[in-house]
Parts: structure tokens; sequence; C-alpha cells
């Protein structure tokens, strides 16, 4: 929602108003039975880093950039004082925030979804690394939302195999080979999308595809053998690097029980504090509170 959205105090409130009603829209819509509020522990967590020193670093030398460019003094961080007070009202709302030490919220997501006995899953997500997650066993779909809330994609395994031209269990491997910039993963160099594809169509694992560029299997095209042979350290850690981990220990999680552990009277005396307005009624009801 706008920056210019804020209290009459001057507190910036955007962010908490858009989220309890894409939360409000989203749950009307699908009226699920479990409802999980995944956060990350670190965004950029130790063993990720360790495997690639470069992963996310664009990011923190962005931000770096960004101070450079005003004199040491960015531009004010409106997000991040809306995070906690978020947080706090999922919690008086009966929700259950959940994160993991040095972890991310796509693991804790991932996690979740492997364990759990549901046999219908959606993962409400603006992040296309937890379209691996539809090779899991149960009927998970993702609702994407780079388009906004109202025209979230409901992502498949038609979807990705249309989209992306692999079949859905693969998709990791080509992320993998085809790297994400915007976390500072490269890839295999000079492999791009549409070699990827073409990789992940005839291998379901990297291994395999190490192993054929090594054998020369003629399932992998001259071009291709060449390539990953000569990034062969990072071809190694890719497929680690890019999938999110489903064997986190999460103890103690019931997604179903926000009714009972609802406080009602001190989400509305709050929501009222930060001046929600109707999104405190529209949450509310969408949640049978």
């Amino acid at each position: 929602m706008p920056e210019s959205i804020s209290s009459t105090t001057g507190l910036p409130n955007n962010a908490i108003k858009g989220f309890f009603d894409g939360l409000a829209r989203i749950n009307t819509r699908y009226r699920p039975d479990e409802i999980g509020i995944c956060l990350d522990d670190n965004w950029r967590p130790q063993w990720r880093v360790d495997l690639f020193p470069g992963y996310k670093l664009n990011r923190l030398e962005l931000d770096a950039s960004a101070e450079d460019a005003e004199g040491g003094e960015a531009e004010p961080d409106l997000l991040t004082p809306q995070i906690g007070p978020i947080i706090e009202l999922c919690t008086l709302l009966g929700l259950h925030p959940i994160s993991v030490e040095d972890q991310e919220a796509d693991d804790v997501i991932a996690t979740l979804a492997n364990v759990s006995t549901d046999t219908s899953i959606r993962v409400m997500t603006g992040d296309r690394d937890l379209f691996q997650l539809i090779r899991l066993p149960s009927d998970v779909q993702i609702i994407y939302l780079a388009k906004g809330i109202s025209q979230h994609d409901l992502v498949d395994g038609n979807y990705i195999t249309t989209r992306y031209g692999v079949p859905a269990d693969r998709y990791g491997l080509f992320a993998a080979i085809r790297g994400d910039a915007s976390d500072g993963l490269p890839g295999i160099k000079g492999i791009g999308e549409k070699g990827a594809a073409t990789i992940a169509n005839s291998f379901d694992s990297m291994d395999a595809v190490i192993d054929a560029a090594i054998t020369e299997s003629d399932l992998l095209s001259s071009t291709h053998r060449k390539r990953i042979l000569a990034d062969l350290d990072y071809a190694r850690i890719a497929e680690k690097l890019v999938n999110c981990r489903t064997d986190l220990a999460i103890d103690g999680v019931e997604l179903n029980r926000w009714k009972e552990r609802s406080d009602l009277i001190e989400f509305r005396r709050r929501a009222k504090e930060w001046e929600l307005g109707s999104t405190i009624e529209r949450i509310t009801a969408a949640l049978d509170l």
C-alpha cells in the first residue's frame, strides 16, 4: 500500500493495513483450516553464505550504495518499524508466527508443507523459490502475489510446465541451473533459462547432470557439457543452495487453534491504536472471530 498512508501521529501503518487486508481477502477466498505466519530469523543464513559467500550479497551492497548516494543518510526505513506490530497483532488474533534460528521463512514454509497431514496446502508468497514445493506429495499450490492480491496466480504443476517448459517436480533443478539475480545467484555460467529447461527435461538431479557432463553423455549438448565442467564447483553446491529445507525442527505448532488462542479485546485495542479502521472488521470477520 502507498507509503503516504500513516496514522494521525505520523507513524507509518501502510504495511500493517496492507498485510491484514491481504490476509483477510485470501482467507475469505480459500477458507483454510490451518494458518501459519512464517518469518525469516535470518534472511541470509550462515549455512547458505558458507556454501556460497555471494548469496544475497547484492542486497547488502545495494543498501550500502543507497547510503553513500545520500551522503551517509539513506531514505527512512518505513517497513521495519511495522514488522513488530504485525507480529504482535497476529499473535493477538491467535495466529502462530513461526521462525527457526538462522533460517529463512522459505525453509520454515517448506518444512511445514512437507510434514503436514493436510491433503491441500496453499502457500501465499511473492517468491518463485517456493514453486519447488509443488513436487511434494501433498497437493501444494502457490498463491503467487507478483501481480498483487486481487490478480494473484494459483500456481500448480500445469502452470510451471506451461510457463517454464519443465516438469513441476524439476523446477528446483531448473532454478539451480538458471540462477536468480535477485538472490545474487549466478547459476551455471553461460546457461540461461532456455538451456536450464532443456537440461531439466533430461535429468532429475544435479548429480545426474554433473555425471553426464563428466562421462560425456549424449543427453547433454557439447556446449552444455563444457559450461557445466567449467563451473563445476558452483554446480556441485547449486541444488543445496537453492532447494528449500524440509527438515527443520519445528515443535509445538498448532495452526488450527487461532480461535482458542485469540485475545480479541486486546487485538481491537492495539489495532485501534494503530488506526487500522475498517481493516479490523475485515480480518476478524475473515477469521470468524
